[in-house]
């Protein structure tokens, strides 16, 4: 790092008198912080004048929240796909429709326009649930192209009864869980499907995740309002797995796990101008499971505010995994009250105890941390760098980092083990524990390559 005895030495004086004159939690102001709120969303015209409306009651939707409405939406969308002109259907205002699991098949030769005005209900729970219908998920788009979800209307995935389940999380004393059926549904999942925009609607309360894209090319999210409460297990807001070509900007998401998560086979993602929390921050990972291969790069996030949350930005992967995360830069994000502001966790476990530590790692390399700034639960070090014993994180670049205590508390020092970078500037905390240059030797084979 090249930081002299002379220059630490006045770097910790200057602390000194910087905390003694003020106290630290105003230190990072947040009335100060970059105006990063989204916009309110604009609900997009609701029709082209070129295109042909299908509304789901003149196929039958009764909207009373209590009739099963399913087929006549499958109808509507059945027209809609095949109408030789652009179509929109069309989900009413001030009307609720109970929906059954459904898939919506593609590829709509013009793309349609799902456009909800009004309320789409889940069933109410495991116990109504249709028997032989998949309980892993609720709404799937599959095969299409060119689709746009849009409106100013609610898809309410009613996961309250769904999170109650003893098998979750929360429900075991002290931690555990309970034998079970433990299956919930994802609320919205798009599955091998491209050039598909999302945006401007809200959706909460989903069983599980409320947005999953698996196999996706040319994903554009926009102005979405994703909640659900903070102790909802596994409802992450948007989660992307082998899908590229991603955009995500402008939304606000609550929720109790992660914001965003991005799994393996994802790279080209871009997310701008997130409000997150309370959740558990914005993840990549988890990564490597079972020993598995998981490649993830050209990840950006940026100009975002991540707020009593348990993490802030995190990569996490699994002992014995193979791969690597690249290429991922992390730039003006304001923090507040976050318990792990900044991440990286090699050794992930679900059970503690049960993950012994193996030779192989997905390896970590170019990370960029520019402009961290805001207050973080003292509980835990604003920094912590956990990297695998075999395979270091490399090239780890620090620059404008300023966190401090939410309460005014002592700084609590980095964690780091076995990771090199560099600070392009002194930071708040001082990050020494980072290790200067690169390993003396790395296990590549079965790293770079992989990917």
């Amino acid at each position: 790092m090249g930081l002299s005895f002379y220059t630490f030495v006045i770097f910790f004086l200057s602390l000194i008198v910087h905390f003694s004159s003020i106290n630290s939690r105003s230190l990072i102001d947040i009335s100060l912080a970059p105006s990063l709120a989204p916009q309110p969303a604009i609900t997009p015209n609701i029709v082209q004048s070129t295109s042909t409306i299908f509304d789901v009651r003149s196929s039958g939707a009764v909207g009373d929240g209590v009739t099963d409405d399913t087929q006549a939406f499958k109808l509507a969308w059945d027209s809609a796909c095949q109408s030789d002109k652009p179509a929109t259907l069309l989900v009413p205002k001030h009307y609720s429709f109970l929906i059954q699991s459904t898939i919506f098949t593609g590829s709509c030769g013009n793309g349609v326009v799902f456009q909800v005005e009004g309320t789409i209900m889940a069933p109410d729970g495991p116990s109504v649930w249709p028997k032989g219908m998949s309980k892993r998920q609720w709404l799937v788009f599959y095969r299409v192209n060119g689709m746009v979800l849009q409106g100013g209307g609610v898809i309410d995935g009613r996961g309250e009864k769904w999170w109650d389940l003893p098998c979750k999380p929360h429900k075991g004393p002290k931690g555990t869980t309970s034998p079970g059926p433990c299956d919930s549904p994802v609320a919205i999942r798009f599955f091998m499907s491209t050039n598909v925009t999302v945006q401007g609607i809200k959706v909460k309360n989903s069983p599980q995740f409320h947005f999953r894209f698996d196999g996706c090319n040319g994903i554009h999210i926009d102005s979405l309002n994703i909640k659900a409460p903070s102790l909802s297990p596994n409802t992450d807001g948007i989660h992307i797995e082998n899908t590229n070509d991603v955009t995500i900007y402008n939304s606000l998401i609550s929720n109790g796990d992660d914001c965003v998560s991005i799994g393996a086979g994802s790279y080209n993602v871009d997310i701008k101008n997130i409000t997150c929390g309370p959740s558990h921050g914005i993840s990549i990972g988890s990564l490597g499971s079972r020993n598995t291969r998981a490649c993830v790069s050209n990840i950006s996030v940026a100009d975002s505010v991540i707020k009593h949350s348990d993490n802030g930005v995190r990569i996490k992967t699994w002992q014995g995994g193979f791969g690597s995360v690249s290429k991922v830069k992390f730039m003006n994000i304001h923090m507040d009250t976050v318990r792990n502001p900044i991440m990286i966790d090699q050794y992930y476990c679900q059970t503690k105890g049960m993950c012994p530590n193996q030779t192989s790692a997905v390896r970590i390399f170019d990370i960029t941390y520019q402009k961290i700034t805001g207050t973080y639960d003292f509980r835990s070090p604003a920094v912590h760098l956990g990297c695998s014993d075999s395979v270091p994180c490399t090239n780890l670049t620090f620059s404008e980092v300023e966190l401090v205590p939410s309460q005014g508390q002592n700084i609590l020092s980095p964690y780091c083990w076995n990771a090199y970078g560099n600070l392009q500037t002194l930071t708040i905390p001082p990050v020494f524990c980072l290790l200067d240059g690169n390993p003396v030797s790395l296990i590549d084979a079965n790293t770079d390559d992989q990917c």
